[in-house]
């Protein structure tokens, strides 16, 4: 039989004969028929499963190879926006008529858009009248959660169920600026789901950095104590003294945790814990700290009252959540230690409008009431004492999409505008270990950008009404397109 041009034929040892087509370079042809040939031919008891199978790889493979050194490089997709106005929140000056560049997920230049020309086959995005920033960091979300999920009520969610409403929410935040967050505690690691079905590009939404279940004490803050004995009913994250809290570390990281969340003191939204009282000892902390960072995560820890705070901090821990119920001797050790606050104030205003209209159980409500009375007002003084402070809200607490609302309270509690953006931007990139990453519009970092109306430096609020988002170099919403 003649064979054709990119075809070979052979007869085999039993009589019969192979056709094999293949699309097969022109310079390897000679050779690798040669070789199918030999292998073909030459006399076996039994053909072994080995000679079968690697003739069956260079069936599938070598059309592949083909159609590699045939086809060039696809270069990555360019875009170009001019930004009548960036701001530039390392120094806060705001550059107008700016172009940006981008390639791929990344930013690659900066300047003057007179010297820009972009060529046929770059997007352009027209940003004349807009202010344009970093996409905005939130340090502290809990994406799979809901306000209405209160008390008993959310004993009914499932894990799973926790993810699809982790999915809808991721959503909302995005599109509400906040390119990135970090999710500190989810049950059933579903933070951590969720984040992988955002990176794999199943559904929208920040990228995150995800705890999965906090620890804490039994009985604590991170337990559930809801149920009657006879339940059992023990959180995922519950261990109690330095063996089983450094097990615990491993677990988390094990399953996925870019982070460690710890309960270092009581809560507000828990049952049958105080606030005020320290929960984890100082060596269970020690340990737990030495662990995470030796396996390059770091430690974010829920503390509201006075001694946690402090013992935390002493610790090693990388940020205080919340320090509610901070005294100077606490605020003062944060500044000694260098630790992050990240102070989630926005929710006391939105729970003091909004707490009787959500049929919360007393335990909340009284706790919420006493927290909410000092809290603001202990945080004003970490804020004048510079305490380093990272943006982060609670969202959970309150609906999320409602995040930026928490600039405002720092503003008025004493940070500039400006400072209460670095906030969410270089302070919280620093937080979280990404500052080569995220925080600011500069070369090599990750397209995260953000547009607004009017002058944020100015007016704060305008972060609250986000008019385009871009993560990653891909436009999520333009309402300037419109």
């Amino acid at each position: 039989m003649q064979a054709k041009p990119g075809e070979s034929t052979a007869p085999c040892a039993s009589g019969f004969e192979i056709r094999i087509e293949l699309e097969v370079p022109l310079s390897l042809r000679p050779r690798f028929f040669r070789k199918i040939k030999t292998m073909l031919l030459t006399p076996r008891p039994v053909r072994s499963l080995k000679f079968v199978s690697l003739f069956l790889i260079a069936l599938v493979f070598l059309p592949l190879l083909s159609a590699a050194q045939a086809s060039p490089a696809v270069p990555p997709h360019r875009v170009v926006i001019h930004a009548g106005h960036l701001l530039d929140v390392k120094s806060g000056n705001t550059l107008t008529n700016q172009t940006i560049v981008i390639e791929g997920d990344k930013i690659v230049s900066i300047g003057a858009s007179s010297d820009a020309k972009p060529d046929a086959n770059t997007q352009v995005i027209e940003l004349p009248n807009a202010t344009v920033l970093p996409g905005l960091i939130d340090s502290h979300t809990h994406l799979t959660g809901d306000p209405k999920d209160l008390g008993y009520e959310s004993l009914g969610i499932s894990f799973p169920r926790e993810a699809l409403t982790g999915a809808k929410n991721a959503r909302v935040t995005l599109e509400a600026g906040f390119t990135t967050v970090r999710n500190v505690g989810a049950g059933g690691y579903s933070d951590i789901a969720l984040r992988d079905a955002i990176n794999d590009g199943d559904v929208p939404g920040p990228r995150i950095l995800a705890s999965g279940p906090p620890l804490g004490i039994t009985g604590g803050h991170c337990d559930d104590n809801r149920l009657a004995p006879q339940y059992h009913d023990v959180e995922l994250g519950v261990a109690d003294g330095v063996d089983a809290v450094r097990h615990k570390v491993r677990e988390n990281i094990k399953y996925g945790a870019d982070v460690i969340k710890i309960c270092a003191t009581g809560g507000v939204m828990s049952k049958g814990d105080d606030p005020n009282a320290s929960q984890y000892t100082r060596e269970e902390m020690k340990a737990i700290v030495e662990e995470a960072h030796r396996l390059g995560r770091k430690v974010a820890a829920h503390a509201h009252g006075a001694e946690g705070v402090t013992w935390a901090s002493d610790a090693g821990v990388d940020s205080i959540e919340h320090g509610h119920l901070m005294d100077d001797n606490s605020i003062a050790t944060l500044k000694k230690n260098g630790t992050y606050l990240v102070p989630t104030l926005y929710l006391m205003d939105w729970n003091r409008e909004n707490l009787g209209k959500r049929k919360a159980p007393d335990y909340i409500v009284k706790k919420m009431q006493a927290v909410s009375a000092v809290g603001q007002a202990n945080v004003k003084k970490a804020f004048a004492a510079g305490v380093k402070i990272a943006f982060g809200t609670d969202a959970a607490v309150y609906p999320h999409g409602l995040n930026a609302h928490e600039f405002a309270v720092y503003v008025r509690l004493g940070l500039t505008p400006l400072q209460a953006i670095q906030t969410a931007t270089v302070n919280a990139s620093d937080l979280l270990g990404w500052s080569a990453k995220v925080g600011t519009i500069e070369p090599g970092k990750w397209a995260d950008i953000i547009a607004v109306d009017g002058d944020p430096l100015k007016d704060v609020t305008t972060l609250e009404q986000v008019k385009f988002v871009m993560k990653g170099g891909a436009v999520v919403k333009n309402a300037y397109a419109k």
